[in-house]
């Protein structure tokens, strides 16, 4: 018996966790446990009625689980950033999942708009750093002479400055990016055992020759760790060069380790050499705490409830969710499954199909039962 907390979110997040949550039950039918699903009503709807985004018992609750199955976040009703920011974001540094997995897997039956290229080309994993670089909220944007002093709630960071600006007129903004030992340490870490456990290849992504400081320090954490694994093949790749270079020979990838803002971008574009966003998913996780399993697409608030949102990217992530807690036989059966329900033609419109948000889950569901 496994507790799993499960929170829709906004948009289509109900409909495509729903089926997650049947394939899920049908991959413990098949190879022989139990979830026990606690929902919560986390997102826009109750924000608007009561102002809430994330109460501090509903983390405390949520800090009682291994896993939280996430559906999507945002609504045009909320300005950008309030719902991300004050739900995703903060259950991600709440419970320090520092680690985003996102496998950049091509399915068979799946297009790629990469020329000459199939599922034996594009199979690599991205380890995206998930909790510093510039998403650690130190920033601002003011007018006039100002002294302005930054420091956020963990107290690891802290800068002043003197920022004098001619007129009243004049606006300045600023984001500040921050990367500790630590952090590039553990994640780097979790990247080399990766590696070891797949190709034993793994690639580094850094800006180090313009961002020389914080970037320099990554670059310093991953060649120390290097020499603890000297069974690992390393090299390093600059964040511009990697774009080109996924595009050209994605197969030259098994292991990317990358910092959180670089890792943010490459991995959309990862996202659409295996076959678009729909099939996209990402785990936020804490191999000690509560991790959270998710698609990486948005809410898509235009489709909500009319039952063609693909959920195939949310499938995936609860494949993710069965690896995480172990159940590595049923992880892998999810996926086979959904290879078959690709293969058979039962697709949402967006990949070209006529299939309904909730045929996908029911065909796949039967495919595990029947495998």
């Amino acid at each position: 018996m496994y507790r799993v907390a499960s929170i829709g979110g906004d948009g289509i997040g109900p409909e495509i966790i729903a089926e997650g949550k049947k394939v899920v039950d049908a991959a413990g039918e098949r190879y022989r446990f139990d979830i026990e699903w606690h929902d919560f009503g986390i997102g826009a709807d109750r924000y608007l009625k009561t102002g809430e985004l994330v109460t501090e018992e509903e983390l405390r609750e949520l800090g009682r689980f291994r896993a939280i199955y996430f559906g999507a976040i945002g609504d045009e009703r909320v300005a950008p950033g309030i719902l991300e920011k004050g739900i995703l974001l903060r259950i991600r540094f709440h419970f320090d999942q520092f680690i985003n997995l996102r496998p950049i897997r091509m399915l068979e039956g799946t297009a790629t708009p990469l020329a000459k290229k199939g599922p034996k080309d594009i199979d690599f994993v991205v380890v995206r750093e998930n909790t510093e670089d510039f998403y650690v909220g130190i920033g601002s944007r003011f007018r006039g002479s100002q002294k302005a002093s930054l420091s956020i709630e963990r107290e690891l960071y802290h800068a002043e400055f003197n920022l004098d600006i001619e007129s009243d007129a004049d606006e300045l903004a600023y984001q500040i990016g921050v990367i500790s030992r630590e952090g590039a340490s553990r994640v780097i870490e979790y990247a080399f055992e990766l590696a070891r456990a797949r190709r034993k290849k793994l690639t580094s992504v850094d800006k180090a020759n313009v961002l020389s400081d914080i970037y320099g320090l990554w670059r310093d954490v991953f060649s120390e760790q290097a020499k603890r694994y000297p069974d690992i093949t390393t090299e390093f790749a600059f964040v511009d060069a990697i774009t080109m270079w996924f595009v050209k020979n994605p197969e030259w990838f098994d292991v990317v380790v990358t910092p959180n803002m670089f890792g943010d971008i490459i991995t959309d574009l990862g996202a659409m050499i295996q076959g678009g966003l729909g099939l996209a998913p990402g785990g936020n996780i804490n191999p000690k705490g509560t991790s959270m399993f998710e698609p990486i697409h948005g809410s898509a608030p235009k489709y909500r409830g009319l039952g063609i949102a693909n959920p195939m990217a949310t499938i995936w992530a609860g494949s993710l969710l069965l690896d995480h807690l172990g159940e590595h036989e049923a992880a892998a059966g999810v996926l086979h499954a959904l290879e078959t329900a690709i293969s058979d033609g039962i697709v949402t419109r967006d990949m070209g199909g006529s299939a309904s948000t909730s045929d996908v889950g029911d065909y796949v569901s039967q495919a595990i039962r029947g495998s």
